[in-house]
This record gives C-alpha cells, sequence and structure tokens, in this order.
C-alpha cells in the first residue's frame, strides 16, 4: 500500500512537473517574437550609436536587441527567422520633404523627366497625346528645363501646340513655373489682354504675345480647371507611389504641400490596410485674400498639428513665401548677378501678409512650415515668426524652413532661439548645382545648403534632410552622397568645408528627422519600444568607399515588422 502511494505520488508529480513545463513552455510560445533579424550589422543609432546582431519584433514593435544567440533564444515555434547573413540594417529612412504621389503618375501624366533637349521633351508630348481623344487634357509630370534641356530653357505655347494641336496641355515643373498650351489658355479664359495676378505673370514676348509660360500665382488659373483624377485613379497613384518609396528603403515622408482631396485618399489607403507608408502631410490650403476666409480654412473643424496616428497625420500647415535658387526667383539681400532692373527675385505675397497667415495659423494650433530659399526671404520669414512668437510662443512647436537653401550662420542662430527647424535637400545640388552657379555665381552655389554650418550652428536634432522629389531623385543614398561628399555628377565639388560625416548624413534621414512629426519616442532608431521599420541595405554604408555610397540600395523594407519590399 505504501508503495503504491509512492508510486502514485511520484506519477503524480512528473505529471505536475510536466503540466508546469508544457504551460511554462505555452507562456514563452505566447510571449515569443514575431520576427527575429539574426547575423546583421544592426545600426541601431541609439544615443551612443550602438552596432549590434539582432533585432526581435512583435506586434509591430521592436522588442529587444543584441545578439544573434540571445535573440534566437527568443524564438519560438512561429517566430519568423531571417538571417541577413552579415549585411548591415539600418533603421527605416524618413524623407522630410516630398511629394510621393508623383511616384505613381507613370501612367497619367507625360514622363519628362528623361527629356534632355526641346525635342526630345516635343516627342514625349507628341507620343503621349497619340493615345488621347482630342479635347482631353493632357498633364505633364514634374521636370526642371533650365537645367535638364540642353537650350536651357522653358517650351513655348507654339512648340506645344505643333506636337499637340487638338489637345489642351499643362506642363507642371517644380511648383514656381508652368507651361500651357494655346488649348489650355482657351479654356480658362487667358489671352494677350488678360491682366497678370498678384504675386504671377502670364509671360509674354517682345510683341506682347502669350509664351505660355506661367509664372508662380498665375499657375492656379490653368491648374484648377485640370480635371480631377477619379477616386480609383488615386487609390492606385498612392498605393504604387508609396511602393516605389519603400524599394528605396523610406518607410516615413513628409508630403510637403498636400491638397484635401489627396488627404482623403491617403485616409482611405489606411483604412484598407494597404498603406505602406507612414505619412506627415503638410496640408496646403491656397490662402484666399481675405483674412477671414483664411482663418475659416485654418479653424476647420477643429483639427491641428498632429491630429492622426503612426499611420497619417497633420504635420502643419505650408506656406509659399519665395521661389527657387535653380529658378532665379529666390528672395535674395543681393541684387542678382547681371540684372539690369534691381532684381532680387520674388515673393508671393507682402512681409505683412505672411505675418497675418502664421499669426492665424498659430492661434489656431497649427505650426507652420513656410517654403523660403533666398537670404532676404528668410530674414522675412524669420521676422513673422519672431512676431507671433510675442503673441503666442512658438518654441516648442518646431515650426518649419522649408530648403532654406541660402540661409546665413546669423540666421542659424535665430532659428536655433526660436525653436524653429530647417529641413533641406542637398540633392538639388546633384544635376542643378551648375544651374545654381550660373544664375547666382560660384560663391554662392558653394554656400548653399550648408549642412555643416547648420548642424554645428543648430544641432543636428533641429534638422532633417529630404529631396523635393519629383523635382530632384529620390533616392536617399545619392542624398546622402552628395551630404558627404558634395560632388555634381561630373565630379565637382561644390562647398567642401559644408561636408559632414556618414553617421550624420544617415541621421539626417532616421534619429533627427522623426523629430519632424514629434515621433522621436516612437521611430528613427532601433530601439525596443520603438516601430519596427527597417532596411536591410546592399553594402555596408559605414565602410563602402565614398563613391559608393550613391549605388547602395534596400535589399529589403520592413515597415511594422512587415517586408513591404524585397529585392
Amino acid at each position: 500500500m505504501v508503495r503504491k502511494f509512492a508510486a502514485s505520488a511520484i506519477v503524480a508529480t512528473v505529471i505536475w512537473i510536466s503540466g508546469v513545463a508544457s504551460a511554462a513552455a505555452q507562456q514563452r510560445e505566447f510571449n515569443a517574437p514575431d520576427l527575429v533579424i539574426l547575423n546583421g550589422k544592426v545600426l541601431t543609432l541609439d544615443d551612443r550609436s550602438t552596432v549590434t546582431e539582432a533585432v526581435a519584433v512583435a506586434d509591430g514593435r521592436i522588442i529587444a536587441t543584441g545578439t544573434s544567440a540571445s535573440m534566437r533564444s527568443l524564438a519560438g515555434a512561429r517566430t519568423r527567422v531571417l538571417d541577413v547573413s552579415g549585411k548591415t540594417v539600418i533603421p527605416g529612412l524618413i524623407d522630410t520633404h516630398a511629394h510621393f504621389k508623383a511616384a505613381g503618375l507613370g501612367d497619367y501624366v507625360v514622363i519628362m523627366g528623361r527629356a534632355k533637349t526641346v525635342a526630345e521633351a516635343l516627342e514625349a508630348i507628341k507620343s503621349f497625346a497619340a493615345k488621347r481623344k482630342p479635347g482631353e487634357w493632357i498633364v505633364g509630370g514634374a521636370w526642371h528645363p533650365p537645367s535638364q534641356l540642353a537650350e536651357k530653357r522653358y517650351l513655348t505655347r507654339q512648340e506645344i501646340d505643333s506636337v499637340a494641336p487638338d489637345n489642351p496641355v499643362y506642363l507642371r515643373t517644380v511648383g514656381h513655373f508652368s507651361m500651357a498650351n494655346t488649348m489650355a489658355l482657351q479654356r480658362v479664359g487667358v489671352d494677350k489682354t488678360t491682366e497678370d495676378p498678384s504675386g504671377g505673370k502670364f509671360e509674354r514676348d517682345a510683341a506682347g504675345e502669350l509664351t505660355g509660360l506661367l509664372v508662380e500665382t498665375a499657375i492656379d488659373r490653368v491648374e484648377k480647371a485640370v480635371p480631377p483624377w477619379t477616386e480609383d485613379d488615386e487609390m492606385r497613384q498612392f498605393t504604387i507611389a508609396e511602393g516605389v518609396l519603400n524599394s528605396f528603403g523610406i518607410t516615413s515622408a513628409i508630403e510637403g504641400a498636400t491638397e484635401p482631396r489627396d488627404i482623403r485618399t491617403l485616409q482611405k489607403l489606411v483604412a484598407s490596410g494597404k498603406a505602406t507608408l507612414r505619412t506627415g502631410v503638410m496640408f496646403r490650403p491656397e490662402p484666399p485674400a481675405d483674412l477671414t476666409a483664411w482663418e475659416a480654412i485654418v479653424s476647420g473643424n477643429g483639427a491641428s498639428s498632429g491630429f492622426g496616428d503612426d499611420w497619417l497625420k497633420f504635420a502643419g500647415i505650408k506656406i509659399f513665401y519665395d521661389g527657387g535658387m535653380t529658378l532665379k526667383t529666390a528672395l535674395m539681400r543681393e541684387v542678382y548677378p547681371d540684372s539690369h532692373d534691381n532684381y532680387h527675385g520674388i515673393a508671393q505675397q507682402t512681409p505683412e501678409r505672411l505675418k497675418q497667415l502664421i499669426s492665424i495659423c498659430n492661434r489656431y494650433d497649427w505650426r507652420v512650415g513656410v517654403h523660403v530659399v533666398g537670404d532676404l526671404g528668410i530674414d522675412q520669414v524669420l521676422d513673422a515668426f519672431e512676431a507671433v512668437d510675442k503673441e503666442k510662443s512658438i518654441r516648442d512647436r518646431r515650426f518649419v524652413l522649408i530648403h532654406a537653401s541660402l540661409i546665413r550662420p546669423e540666421q542659424m542662430e535665430r532659428a536655433q532661439r526660436l525653436g524653429v527647424r530647417i529641413d533641406f535637400q542637398n540633392v538639388f545640388m546633384w544635376d542643378k548645382a551648375a544651374t545654381v552657379e550660373r544664375f547666382l555665381g560660384k560663391a554662392i552655389a558653394d554656400r548653399a545648403v550648408p549642412t555643416r554650418t547648420l548642424i554645428e550652428k543648430m544641432g543636428l536634432d533641429n534638422l532633417g534632410a529630404g529631396t523635393d522629389f519629383p523635382v530632384n531623385p529620390i533616392n536617399p543614398f545619392l542624398n546622402m552622397y552628395i551630404m558627404v561628399t558634395r560632388k555634381d555628377p561630373a565630379g565637382k565639388i561644390y562647398g567642401a568645408t559644408e561636408a559632414i560625416t556618414r553617421e550624420q548624413a544617415l541621421r539626417l534621414y532616421t534619429s533627427a528627422a522623426s523629430r519632424y512629426t514629434f515621433d522621436e519616442a516612437r521611430k528613427g532608431t532601433i530601439e525596443p519600444g520603438k516601430l519596427a521599420d527597417m532596411v536591410v541595405l546592399s553594402a555596408d554604408y559605414t565602410a563602402v568607399p565614398e563613391e559608393q555610397i550613391k549605388d547602395i540600395k534596400a535589399d529589403m523594407t520592413l515597415v511594422g515588422g512587415k517586408v513591404v519590399f524585397q529585392r
């Protein structure tokens, strides 16, 4: 009897121990990560610039980093194990200024970016027109004729008429100039007697005839007449575009000037579960003449900067002030070289009106980002920021100077005191550096986008890098290459003293860039608790020769721990 009891006790104990072990195993399985990445060179970009081997992910977030052995030990039966075989892993890249819908427009617009001559540009329009019905609008994708074409000029309406006589044609460039043919101008009631709008003009030749070039606010007359895409078209365009950005390792972007229709489409894309890019939108309502109407727009439905979630949120309101250094329209302190009419560039409104527009935004808790390039324009935008700061503090709101390509050191100090960010695009000095030199001289071209000085004066965390795509290439590694080398395609160096380190360039796309949307606690580095947005690279960014930085590719892009692109 004793023996039977002892035997039963032993069996019970074994069963109990087995049960405990089974429960423990089930608990470990329940807590196991969804994904572990092993055997990598993981650049965490944390405060210590830690480099480690492996990452564990659960529920879209990073739960641990460390050695491959330690991360493997966390894996369960359902954990996906991804061995990257020594490849470099970085945080998901953040482009702080892009108009990325353009990446999905290939089937909808004339692709002008490949044209190198006027003849090639006209042939592209002719080929596209052949597929369209008479009377149907033809729209061009963004391009930059003064630097792109051998002739260094825009197309005339007569030239466009010669290849598309039966269609209204509207050719966008970089937001400050557009071209239209005769039929397009007729559709909107513009002829040689039409008065120029405030802040823009319908360019005319020596005989007073319209050339078809639309400058600044004159663009709106034709832009608003172009029929909108259908909702299905726009969903498809954004889906394609997000995939294109993912293919470059970009997991988040600031959409630089977003209209309400695009915000609605992006929201539908997120709701459908198909979004693969985290987007901060710079809402860009066109300021009406009446400030009361502007206030009604800004007060809207009560939303303000930061409203949204990890996939889509309002980053602020975008206001245009001057033009561009590649367009000879940036508002400059000094007269433009070879100017015979005291020309300093173009402002789209008076300094006083700018202050009024920003003041109303600030009143309703909207952070403002102002497109400004020239040093005189920057003076006036900072004046406006300082004035509205006295009405209601902006110092913890990270107002933005967008571009600020020709900012001077004392202006950086003013911006830093106000807590203002600068989000710039070194890639302007790739295929457009020679154009900047032609318009403004070598000395100014050398000080354009003064990245090293910006870091020294303002601190890395108050800065971010982007591309202004489609004005410039979207490739982040090309942009980082230019930051590190200051070279153009021919190898010519502009502003050698403004070169920065590789880590600084990468941080401008990650840890620093995340601060644009106040998300530094949520993304931008590979640390426990942060969103699992990561990129596996084709080469070691830290070790390849400088000339090969621009050739690095994303082999795999993960957003929220899910693979959204794989080469």
